[in-house]
């Protein structure tokens, strides 16, 4: 019989595993072309001695700084109810904020902002991830060299096809998986570093000051090399909810990070002994019998990666449309187990398309490599904001202790962001565009549905006038419940006016229901609904979730029939809509050809009947047109 502290122990293994697998893909395949990449031409850097230590002790110290300390030390103790990532420091940040509509306002769209261009790296990462692992072919055979691009649309392809039917079976292979790629990445890099020692001066941080300072003019460009280190470093952040802070420190502690500091050392022991390396320092650091090996598990190790970036832009999605700031779409549940692998098919139809073409133009890890950052630094530098603003307003710190602790990552965020401004003309212009774009899409849908809810809130009468109004009307009553979505119980909705009008009959049980989404991830069962009776035919229930539950209207009735005496039968319950048609008109409070984009966006959103998993059969939907 096991003890509790050995279970305990098991299970933090378990977790630490899980990490691996998930958090620390994307970051442990850029041994794949960080260096390689720090002394392409143009940067303008020569593989000389003085350089190669100098190149690696600036990587070393970026990983120290910014993984070891910004994230793992500071970023990871702002948690939102133990959920991390963009959404949830944005909400964190919102709400200490509050107090200021004009400052919580710019913390909405640095944290959008923020959200918007992981989507650009969710296209970049799974592209010159494959790409970067497959090229190990032509290290092989140089002959082998025109058929990288196709083998690698192929893995591609094929990663995107299977997101439908979800990674349970594959997953759990994903920590072992990762967990070797470090290991082999530890001992090919001591058994380099064994013939060179004297790389170990690069331990000393002011080899990496040196170095930097050296490259004069072209330091940017030798600073937008060397952030694609730690590309992936938002993983850490935003999968703190599946694995907790604990676990995921010491992954990073314990495996990760001795694992690429070692595997860079060895890459600069390898150039130290021959410069002509720079080709591909890091298969040409493994024996030429182990280099088939070598690429079949980056291969594995890439496609890892990927899968937790898709995944990962899964969440953020489904986190964005529950916090109000995209659109309804469909949302396919991957796993009966597992509340959290989700499959979304436009966001998997457009990451599909993005990242096959982007392959296709780019064609090579090393062309990527130039567009490659813009998106990573700039979501980092967006963390670094909010977080100085939980950490001012919302733990309540000292102003100058605030600033210690933020300021050092604000200076470093920015060198990193003007690194990589210079590739925006070389391809960085792609994941900024795309941010962009969905950023105005964000904003649109927030503010177009603020004007939409103030417009019906103006159409549609009070409830209690209403009710007043109907009391002495003696309408026929149907001895059944009908339940209205509402998104303000206050007044009378559409679809009660349109059934009493049409149909001249009023419920015995009138249920106005309105759902809300939290700004923190779970709302515990127990305070999810709360019921106003309001007279003797009508009643307001009110739903409320996080932004990572799981909305299920006909389970929140069930659930307010057993816990909170609601008198319902749900197969006989009839649920009537109001379908809004949204009418663009001049002088509105958005630019006409914002309302055009929000009208549109509003004709395609999914159905709320899917969304919110109300039975098909048992809905009425009434439609009206405002004019926004």
């Amino acid at each position: 019989m096991t003890s509790p502290e050995s279970r305990q122990q098991s299970g933090q293994l378990a977790l630490m595993l899980g990490a691996l697998g998930v958090v620390y893909g994307d970051i442990g395949t850029s041994p794949l072309y960080a260096l390689k990449e720090t002394f392409n031409p143009m940067t303008g850097v020569s593989a000389t001695p003085e350089n190669v230590i100098g190149a690696v002790s600036a990587i070393i110290w970026l990983l120290t700084l910014v993984v070891s300390l910004k994230y793992v030390t500071l970023i990871l103790r702002a948690d939102n109810r133990g959920e991390g990532g963009i959404m949830a420091l944005l909400a964190l940040a919102s709400h200490a904020v509050k107090h200021s509509p004009r400052l919580q306002g710019l913390v909405i769209v640095i944290g959008c902002f923020g959200a918007c261009l992981f989507f650009g790296e969710s296209v970049l990462t799974p592209a010159i991830s494959v790409l970067s692992a497959v090229e190990g072919i032509e290290v092989i055979e140089p002959s082998l060299g025109p058929l990288v691009l196709p083998i690698a649309l192929c893995i591609l392809l094929s990663l995107f096809a299977i997101q439908k039917y979800g990674t349970t079976l594959v997953g759990r292979f994903f920590g072992p998986v990762i967990l070797a790629w470090f290991f082999v990445l530890a001992v090919v890099g001591v058994s380099q570093l064994l013939k060179a020692p004297e790389i170990l001066a690069a331990l000393n941080p002011f080899r990496a000051v040196e170095f930097l300072i050296d490259r004069g003019p072209k330091v940017l460009l030798v600073v937008g090399a060397l952030v694609l280190a730690v590309t992936g470093v938002e993983a850490l952040y935003a999968d703190m909810g599946h694995f907790g802070r604990r676990a995921i420190r010491l992954a990073w502690l314990l495996v990760a990070y001795p694992g690429l500091i070692l595997n860079y050392l060895g890459q600069g022991a390898l150039l130290m002994r021959n410069p002509a390396a720079t080709e591909n320092p890091f298969y040409l650091s493994f024996p030429d019998p182990l280099l088939i090996p070598a690429v079949i598990l980056a291969t594995m190790a890439t496609v890892i990666a990927s899968q937790a970036t898709i995944t990962g832009a899964y969440s953020a999605t489904v986190q964005a449309i529950q916090l109000g700031l995209l659109p309804r779409m469909r949302i396919v549940y991957t796993s009966a187990k597992e509340a959290g692998q989700i499959y979304v098919p436009f966001i998997n139809g457009l990451l599909l398309v993005s990242v096959v073409l982007v392959t296709a133009v780019f064609g090579s890890s090393s062309a990527l490599a130039h567009a490659y950052g813009v998106s990573v630094t700039m979501t980092m530098l967006c963390s670094t904001i909010l977080t100085f603003f939980v950490v001012r307003m919302g733990w309540h710190y000292a102003l100058a202790l605030t600033l210690i602790s933020t300021a050092a990552f604000f200076v470093l965020d920015a060198l990193l962001v003007a690194g990589c401004l210079s590739k925006i003309f070389n391809g960085g212009w792609f994941p900024l565009t795309l941010g962009l774009f969905i950023l105005l899409l964000m904003l649109t849908w927030k503010r177009g549905r603020e004007l939409l809810m103030r417009k019906v809130r103006e159409d549609d009468p009070e409830l209690q006038v209403f009710i007043d109004q109907i009391k002495d009307a003696g309408l026929p009553i149907v001895e059944r419940t009908a339940v209205f979505l509402v998104s303000d119980p206050s007044t009378a909705p559409q679809a009660l006016m349109h059934n009493i009008k049409h149909n001249m009959v009023l419920h015995r049980q009138n249920l106005l229901l309105t759902v809300h989404f939290e700004q923190r991830p779970w709302v515990p069962f127990h305070e999810q609904i709360r019921i106003t009776s309001v007279s003797d035919n009508f009643s307001v229930i009110s739903i409320t979730y996080g932004f990572k539950d799981s909305p299920d209207v006909p389970k929140a009735l069930e659930y307010a029939r057993e816990w909170h005496g609601l008198e319902i039968e749900l197969f006989s319950t009839s649920y009537f809509l109001s379908r809004e048609t949204v009418v663009p008109s001049t002088g509105g409070g958005m630019a006409k050809w914002r309302e055009e984009i929000f009208a549109s966006m509003s004709r395609n959103a999914s159905s709320i009947v899917a969304y919110f998993k109300i039975p098909t059969n048992q809905v009425i939907e009434l439609g009206t047109r405002v004019l926004i």
